[in-house]
């Protein structure tokens, strides 16, 4: 497969530059923030990578406000990456302590986490439009990845959706699901889903810590086997 631009013509680069203009919503509120905040990241945060071979890429949504938005690396300085982070340390994935900085000195191990869209929408919600506009990043960072890449978690059904809508498979085909596992055809990859891993699924109990780490032992149980 090839990544081509947004607008259609150049393999895309696996990350936007930070001055990114294709999505003028997204643009003016970046801007906003940046007048507002001039000491926070403010810009389409790029994959968080590991040294070594990237045998799983995590995908969420979008930059949280506060979160990836404020600090420029993806889920963290909110709640989720407390959560995420945790179970990644506790599977093997990351090494070190997470204290919500990108200096904390937290590595990860065999994995990279990415989102759907690289800036951060307005009440977190990227439009359509917005979504296809960025997915050409997320298929640069596959191809970029993919002599090692054999598995992928979406955080949500978004993810999910937009991974599936990358790959140009049918999303009917493969129903998203907390827990479910889906070997993708024509592809080496397989696609865990879970419940995005935010402080509003928590609180209401749609997902419990439980419920996330039976789904990062499902994966390092199928990926040490």
């Amino acid at each position: 497969m090839t990544a081509v631009s947004a607008e259609g013509q150049s393999p895309a680069p696996v990350d936007p530059p930070l001055d990114c203009s294709f999505c003028p919503r997204l643009v003016a509120l970046r801007q906003e923030l940046q007048t507002a905040h001039p000491d926070w990241f403010n810009a389409p945060v790029p994959t968080f990578r590991s040294d070594d071979d990237a045998e799983l890429l995590i995908v969420g949504l979008a930059p949280g406000l506060r979160g990836a938005n404020r600090t420029g690396r993806p889920f963290t300085g909110d709640y989720a990456g407390d959560l995420l982070y945790e179970t990644m340390i506790e599977y093997g994935f990351a090494e070190g302590s997470y204290r919500a900085d990108p200096q904390d000195g937290l590595q990860l191990r065999g994995a990279m986490i990415t989102n759907a869209v690289r800036c951060l929408p307005p009440e977190n919600k990227p439009t359509g439009p917005e979504i296809r506009t960025c997915r050409p990043f997320l298929l640069s960072t596959l191809e970029a990845e993919a002599p090692s890449l054999k598995m992928v978690l979406a955080l949500g059904r978004i993810a999910h959706d937009t991974f599936l809508s990358a790959l140009g498979l049918r999303r009917a085909a493969y129903k998203f699901v907390h827990g479910a596992r889906h070997p993708l055809e024509g592809t080496d990859l397989v696609l865990y889903d879970s419940y995005h891993c935010s402080r509003y699924n928590t609180n209401t109990g749609r997902l419990t810590p439980e419920m996330f780490q039976s789904v990062f032992a499902d994966m390092r149980q199928e990926l040490s086997a």
